[in-house]
């Protein structure tokens, strides 16, 4: 007995001593977590704030992130680092690509077990977001925000134009050939043009505001593997053209082109993504502007107030045969829920946080100008399910594609359409990839 017992004693006399010594027992090792991102811009700077701020915040993980090129590229690269074991431990993805990744065998499903760990529960997130974020029953992202289409608005131009009420806020438009009509006064009461967008041929603007007022007609694209929108496609798509045919909008422009159009004071208004926010309050702050703005949601033009958008998430690569330690799992989910409770920095750079304990915070209901349409996230909706669809997925390169061509007349809106569902048919009848 007494031999037994005499480590035991040495141990805990060596402990008392150390500890009297004031020598500290070793550290636990640090755990590094590898982030893929497409964010870049402001968003890159904020996210990179994100990870600083965290990484300073404790010493038991240390999030590592890389900035890869936005859209196919990032994708392709992700899909197949990630299928041979050789991707990150989280990526940034777009929900709508959920389909895709999760469908692909790219993401592992994220259980309830390391979600509850993190102190993380889907009621806390906006409903529309924590719904893209499942996948046959099973949760395989985490929503970070939503990032919806909107109309900005000059209020100089549109005071000119007799659009705005005793409050210099613009008057209610509803109705197509409402904002048909203000993209009309606008032009020809200011001299400038009524509306400014991307239009260029490779433009994702023009399938986003074709797909949200399809949905403001209850009219889905694809259904069951085949096109559902019938004559309300072409006829949508007309609506569209006759803008820029007659002269209220400028055919042609790329993005930056675009939104130069509008920074300069050359048109009243803009349908763009609310991703443009922060250059507004940059050049705002700066005195550069040279005319005060206002956003609104996407007008309700025919039976509901149906907008596009898609979301950031962080989702966590499947990497067989290299899956992710339990204490890895840990680590990420610690940074993702750290994220998630400081996103109201991420909201200054337009987006409505998915976090609903920072949505509903008095800090981001008085956050200007996202107060202007932070009502919107109810109304969003997001590109159909399919494998092929998603953020710069094959079947919106094939929208941008043709959809724009009927913007400056190369193709009828009618010949665009049949265009696009002629060379976009072969995705949808493709048995979906399992990467």
């Amino acid at each position: 007995m007494a031999r037994r017992g005499f480590p035991r004693a040495a141990a805990l006399v060596a402990t008392l001593f150390l500890g009297l010594a004031g020598v500290e027992a070793p550290a636990r090792a640090q755990v590094e977590v590898r982030m893929w991102t497409l964010l870049s811009g402001g968003d890159g700077a904020r996210m990179r704030a994100l990870v600083d701020d965290f990484n300073a915040s404790q010493r038991d993980v240390r999030v590592v992130s890389t900035t890869l090129k936005w859209g196919e590229p990032f994708y392709t690269k992700l899909i197949t680092a990630s299928v041979v074991g050789a991707g990150p431990d989280v990526a940034t993805i777009h929900l709508s690509r959920i389909v895709n990744l999760a469908g692909g065998g790219v993401l592992r499903p994220i259980a309830p077990a390391e979600l509850a760990a993190a102190g993380l529960r889907g009621q806390d997130y906006l409903p529309r977001q924590w719904a893209k974020a499942q996948y046959q029953g099973a949760t395989y992202a985490v929503p970070l925000d939503v990032h919806p289409f909107v109309l900005y608005y000059n209020k100089t131009l549109a005071g000119k134009a007799g659009l705005l009420d005793a409050d210099g806020r613009l008057k209610p438009i509803v109705g197509v050939d409402a904002l048909t009509d203000a993209f009309r006064t606008a032009t020809e009461r200011t001299g400038q043009r009524g509306l400014t967008m991307e239009s260029s041929q490779s433009s994702y603007a023009i399938w986003r505001l074709w797909l949200a007022m399809l949905a403001q007609q209850n009219v889905t694209i694809i259904a069951n593997g085949r096109f559902t929108y019938g004559p309300a496609g072409a006829a949508t798509l007309a609506r569209i053209s006759d803008w820029f045919t007659k002269g209220y909008a400028q055919a042609g422009l790329d993005y930056p082109a675009s939104t130069s159009q509008f920074m300069g004071g050359g048109a009243a208004f803009m349908l763009n993504g609310v991703w443009e926010v922060p250059e507004l309050v940059r050049a705002t702050k700066a005195g550069t502007l040279g005319f005060e703005y206002g956003i609104v949601p996407l007008p309700k033009m025919y039976t509901n107030a149906s907008t596009w958008a898609d979301s950031h998430a962080f989702a966590l690569p499947a990497n067989p045969g290299h899956e992710p330690s339990p204490e890895k799992v840990r680590a990420v989910m610690r940074f993702i829920a750290y994220v998630s409770t400081h996103s109201l920095g991420w909201a200054e750079g337009g987006h409505i946080p998915a976090y609903k304990p920072v949505t509903e915070s008095a800090a981001a209901k008085s956050l200007m100008p996202n107060a202007m349409y932070a009502q919107v996230a109810n109304d969003v909706v997001y590109d159909p399910d399919g494998w092929y669809m998603g953020a710069a997925g094959p079947l919106e390169a094939i929208a941008s594609k043709f959809l724009p061509a009927a913007l400056y007349g190369y193709l009828t809106p009618e010949q665009a359409v049949h265009r696009f569902e002629t060379e976009a048919a072969r995705l949808v009848r493709k048995r979906p990839p399992r990467y």
